[in-house]
């Protein structure tokens, strides 16, 4: 079982260089027999991507992430009451094995992520408004509740925004600072963060969107300097300066992630930065595209550089294989997963192969086999 000082020096380490074979594992997300937790097969030198195979049921797994030791798996349970799961991953052939699961603190939990030291795990529980952190034991299970938070309110729209929706939760990379996307109230948080006692702290500062923007998931630039937004309802990418000494946000800009001639209703979902840090893309469904962006290297500013079909409909999250040459794209409308090549240089995403079926897919990771 590995140690926290491991876990701690895996994370940190970095790979010297991708395997070709990686395990994929996408969660369904509904229950029931034979519902929950699949993985397949991917080849990072031809793109090639298997049918998944069941792994392990669990109740309504959403977004999930892996952990840095790359032997733990945690997901969201989404639905009432919402749960946490934590899991054991066998390297050799991605067997999951439930290890516990505990009640996440509110309804229809959304989103889970690990803090720098491989120690917390983050979870933001959409429905019921509110942000948890949770201590992980050494075996790998989850321990107690180490912080909650309880967000209150409203917004503008009458029928998405009636209370706090807080929607996702990750750790800047100082490991100091928690950024919390709350979609009820169009407010970004950014609580102090304390990594040997796992507490966010009472006075958070706060950064207020658009109105009926409905932030929903950031992700930091790797240089450390921008932090980025995606909005659902507006579906807009929203730019800020992030200063890493004080953990406070300054907004620089807005973009549109929709094509200019699209006249329907669509929802973003996603967002990720390729990583050479050139290439921002985001998730539409409705439009079903992906929107690529070019970064400027000085200012942090997006210039649209095209969409992409996503080869399916209501495209929810995407994720890079590790040497960052390809997208895989779960259509959840659709039931289907969709392999894109990046274009380095461009930023262009090319689709590979046949799309593969995958029950009501929600999240993908990337996981080298051992």
């Amino acid at each position: 079982m590995a140690s926290r000082s491991l876990w701690l020096l895996l994370a940190l380490a970095p790979l010297s260089s991708p395997a070709s074979d990686q395990f994929v594992f996408f969660g369904t997300h509904t229950s029931g027999p034979g519902k929950g937790l699949s993985v397949a097969h991917f080849d990072t030198d031809t793109g090639a991507l298997t049918a998944p195979k069941f792994d392990v049921q669990s109740v309504e797994p959403a977004f999930f992430t892996i952990h840095p030791d790359r032997l733990h798996l945690y997901t969201c349970n989404s639905g009432r009451p919402g749960g946490v799961s934590a899991f054991a991953i066998e390297p050799h052939t991605g067997q999951l094995t439930l290890l516990n699961r505990k009640p996440s603190g509110g309804a229809d939990p959304s989103y889970v992520s690990i803090d720098r030291t491989g120690r917390y795990l983050f979870v933001a529980n959409y429905e019921g408004g509110n942000i948890a952190v949770f201590a992980l034991q050494p075996d790998g299970s989850l321990g107690g509740r180490t912080a909650f938070v309880q967000h209150t309110g409203h917004s503008v729209n009458p029928e998405r925004q009636m209370h706090a929706f807080a929607h996702s939760i990750i750790t800047d990379p100082t490991d100091r600072f928690a950024v919390v996307c709350d979609l009820g109230l169009d407010k970004v948080f950014v609580y102090g963060f304390d990594s040997r006692t796992g507490s966010l702290a009472a006075d958070p500062s706060v950064v207020s969107v658009k109105p009926g923007a409905g932030p929903r998931h950031p992700v930091f630039h790797p240089n450390g300097r921008w932090l980025y937004v995606v909005t659902e309802i507006g579906s807009t990418v929203i730019g800020f300066n992030w200063d890493s000494a004080t953990g406070t946000l300054s907004e620089f800009q807005t973009i549109s992630a929709l094509p200019d001639d699209f006249r329907g209703v669509s929802a973003c979902a996603e967002i990720a930065i390729h990583p050479n840090g050139k290439f921002l893309y985001a998730s539409n469904r409705g439009a079903d595209s992906i929107a690529i962006f070019a970064i400027d290297r000085e200012t942090g500013r997006l210039t649209p550089a095209g969409h992409v079909s996503s080869e399916g409909e209501t495209p929810r999250n995407f994720a890079f294989d590790p040497t960052g040459r390809w997208i895989i794209v779960t259509n959840h409308g659709s039931e289907n997963a969709v392999v894109f090549r990046v274009d380095d240089l461009t930023g262009w995403l090319t689709p590979t192969g046949k799309p593969v079926a995958v029950p009501y897919p929600f999240c993908e990771r990337f996981l080298a086999v051992q």
